[in-house]
């Protein structure tokens, strides 16, 4: 059997009121080989010692949860995106092991059953979605149907700002709180729907602001990541408009043109801020799988 190459962008949630309904993708890949048949599954990485290197780890609990019957395989792992980091890192796992559960047993699932798949296992659609639709994807889920599309993005990046210490979901999770105000919560929404339609037309400029608009997770989420305000007022100085709290966090993203998020980077750098800055590109691709 010729090796399965899995290759899955790193992906940004809760663009600003958009909380856990849009997602965008990164080029900063999660790239999984599969390779010959084994005894039990072994999955080779260097992400460090929590994340498992048996039938435990989430590519081969994804795998089995999309087909039980997939025979164990070793599978080396080469990744950019980091772990627990606002930037999708679970989401590149999961989907990895929907894509090579698909390849290996053959099972031709359309790329909606995929998503659904992929949501059941994460809880929420929008890094799924992400992932491997790419682009900017718009997606919903009851529990029981997620339902997402794509927005082609041109001309867009991102300069996300990483915290070298992660958070975990669960933690980040329990900052929300059990009721939102409704007037809020209506307000949000329609900022939301704007910033959507916006995006459709290509009017960046004015759906980037929206972006900063959101009332359902950021006010909430603020004190897990304090250079959000920093770095949102240093890119208000430079009139650009659409810093986020991407994910649960701790990274900050800053959407706009390239050339505006690199001056913006160099002013960021001279702040010394405790953490790495990266201008990241859209990715139009998704997911992809090579060697079938």
């Amino acid at each position: 059997m010729a090796k399965v190459i899995v290759r899955v962008p790193a992906s940004s949630a809760n663009l600003g009121p958009g909380m856990d309904s849009l997602g965008l993708a990164f080029k900063l890949y999660y790239t999984v080989i599969v390779e010959e048949k084994t005894n039990k599954w072994k999955v080779n990485h260097a992400l460090g010692d929590d994340v498992p290197t048996d039938e435990h780890n989430l590519i081969v609990q994804s795998i089995l949860k999309t087909d039980p019957d997939i025979e164990p395989h070793q599978l080396t792992v080469i990744s950019d995106v980091p772990i627990a980091h606002g930037l999708g890192s679970s989401t590149t796992a999961v989907v990895a092991g929907i894509k090579i559960a698909n390849s290996l047993g053959e099972l031709n699932l359309s790329t909606d059953k995929q998503i659904q798949i992929g949501s059941e296992i994460e809880g929420h659609p929008e890094n799924v979605a992400a992932a491997i639709l790419g682009n900017l994807v718009v997606s919903t889920y009851d529990g029981e149907e997620a339902l997402a599309t794509s927005i082609p993005v041109d001309d867009l990046a991102a300069l996300m700002y990483i915290r070298p210490d992660g958070i975990s979901e669960v933690e980040s999770r329990q900052k929300l709180p059990a009721t939102l105000d409704y007037q809020n919560a209506v307000l949000s929404s329609s900022r939301a729907n704007l910033f959507v339609t916006l995006m459709s037309q290509g009017k960046y400029h004015n759906a980037l602001p929206l972006v900063e608009g959101d009332m359902m997770h950021e006010p909430f989420r603020k004190s897990i990541v304090p250079e959000l305000d920093i770095i949102r007022e240093k890119a208000h100085s430079m009139s650009i408009y659409g810093t986020y709290l991407s994910g649960a966090g701790p990274t900050v993203g800053t959407l706009g043109k390239r050339d505006d998020l690199v001056q913006l980077r160099i002013e960021l750098q001279q702040m010394n801020l405790n953490g790495s800055l990266r201008i990241l590109d859209v990715d139009t691709e998704g997911a992809t799988v090579r060697g079938e």
